[in-house]
């Protein structure tokens, strides 16, 4: 029996032998208190998180969407990891297909017994060693469908993989698209608040010498002034917003928030005047081609496969296994002189292996791929819903933003005419001081609204050819349709 002293002894050994590492690791010991441990500062020593490297864009050159989007393809996180999963499933299906080959291994056995073997009424003592190298090959003849399910498996999430690193690149592009019209709108804002902001001084001025020549009042002096000041606070608010639209786009494409370079403006794209196609011909589309639907139909492909492997156990499976090689061996009985021998050694077999009863474990493994299958459909269905919708939406805001643009350059040209002819009347003093402020406001806001609309037009065509999907079917994608 062990003594308690052995066994305090033992316990001190293994405790001294466990890593520190493991020693401090568990769950936080109490509720109020941040949890601190040394496996989080080991962590971030073997995996430091660095910051972003700067990008590669040119700082000299005037980047299209479509050069925005090659960067973000090459330099975005997000398609590696899609990428690298894509292997990584193709690597899966290599792995499965091994199966329908035969498996050789080089084995070396090595054997050495001593017993007492009883001859007549005495125990002799014998000794025996043996040396062993053979080929051993294993061959899996037929199992009905298991191989070949694990192998349909296979493949289908291959499928889906590749899919899912379309959908990826969607995704992306969708991002990019949409971080360079906000920052266009953002530029565009800021552009017509430096205009608002130069009307405003100039109305200031004028007022200004009006009131020295006794043609104006101190109150028309004050309403400029503040006029020109609520301009120029608009225009800091823009010029924040256009480093923050930068910043979003430079992440966008994979590159540090602070990279610089200069994008083309709206003035430089053409806007669409129309939809091509009607809203069932989108949704239609939009089914046949948009990623993430062809993931789910792989997905259920890979239902059916699995299906199919499970159903194989109720199968008989016929396999076989095999062995060549050579043989040393050395013997000795009692005190006798021992002898050494060798020779060939081969066996080969055939197994017949047919499970008859395993406690209703394949009737619940095909129950629950059934079941997986079922999840597989409900999700393809509720899918087609979300994209119905999706589309339909999309689709109305293009329309309803189609509108907005032709309203809003209308308005702006109604306030660019308003304001020049509430400054000839003003000259001719036939108007005051607040009908100029007040058209200058006005036009100020048509300007905002007509940048306004003009980048949510596009912002919405992008969106609807995201949608449907579209924006993977073209390399060089553009928003006119």
């Amino acid at each position: 029996m062990t003594s308690p002293g052995w066994l305090l002894t033992i316990a001190s050994l293994a405790a001294a032998a466990t890593p520190a590492c493991l020693m401090g690791q568990g769950a936080p010991p109490a509720s109020d208190a941040i949890w601190r441990t040394r496996a989080a500062q080991s962590l971030q020593q073997r995996y430091p998180v660095k910051a972003q490297e700067p990008g590669n864009p040119d700082a000299d050159k005037t980047y299209a969407l479509a050069d925005l989007i090659d960067l973000a393809e090459q330099q975005n996180p997000e398609t590696r990891a899609a990428w690298e999963e894509a292997k990584s499933r193709a690597d899966a299906l290599g792995i499965a297909r091994s199966s329908l080959y035969p498996t050789l291994t080089a084995v070396a056995l090595a054997v050495t017994l001593r017993q007492a073997t009883l001859i007549g009424e005495y125990f002799h003592r014998q000794t025996e060693g043996v040396f062993e190298p053979v080929l051993h090959v294993e061959y899996l003849v037929f199992d009905l469908g298991g191989r070949s399910g694990e192998i349909d498996a296979a493949k289908a999430n291959l499928l889906a993989s590749g899919f899912a690193f379309n959908d990826t690149h969607r995704r992306i592009i969708y991002q990019v698209a949409s971080a360079y019209y906000r920052l266009l709108n953002a530029e565009g804002q800021r552009d017509a608040a430096e205009v608002s902001l130069e009307n405003a001084r100039t109305v200031e001025e004028d007022a200004s010498a009006r009131l020295a020549n006794g043609l104006a009042t101190k109150p028309d002096q004050l309403e400029a002034t503040a006029a020109r000041a609520q301009a120029d606070y608009d225009l800091q608010a823009a010029v924040g917003a256009v480093d923050i639209a930068r910043g979003d786009l430079a992440t966008a494409i994979g590159s540090a928030p602070g990279t610089f370079f200069k994008v083309q403006t709206i003035d430089k794209l053409q806007l669409p005047s129309a939809i091509a196609d009607s809203v069932d011909q989108e949704i239609d589309r939009a089914f046949s081609q948009r990623p993430d639907m062809l993931q789910q139909l792989a997905r259920l492909r890979a239902a059916d496969a699995s299906i199919k492997q499970a159903k194989s156990s109720y199968f008989p499976s016929l396999s076989f296994e095999g062995d060549g090689g050579l043989a040393r061996g050395y013997g000795q009985q009692d005190l006798l002189p021992g002898s050494y021998a060798q020779g060939e050694v081969w066996t080969t077999q055939l197994n017949l292996k047919w499970n008859l009863f395993d406690g209703a474990r394949r009737e619940y493994r095909i129950a629950q791929a059934k079941a997986d299958r079922k999840t597989a459909q409900a999700q393809i269905d509720s899918l087609r819903d979300q994209i119905a919708n999706e589309v339909w939406a999309a689709y109305s805001d293009m329309q309803t933003a189609l509108r907005q643009q032709k309203a809003a350059a209308a308005l702006l040209t109604a306030s660019q005419q308003s304001y020049e002819a509430a400054q000839e009347a003003y000259g001719y003093g036939v108007r005051n001081l607040l009908d100029v402020v007040s058209a200058q406001k006005a036009l100020a806001q048509a300007r905002s609204e007509d940048i306004s609309a003009r980048t949510q037009l596009l912002l919405q065509v992008t969106s609807l050819a995201f949608r449907t999907g579209d924006l993977i079917q073209m390399q060089h994608w553009s928003p006119v349709p």
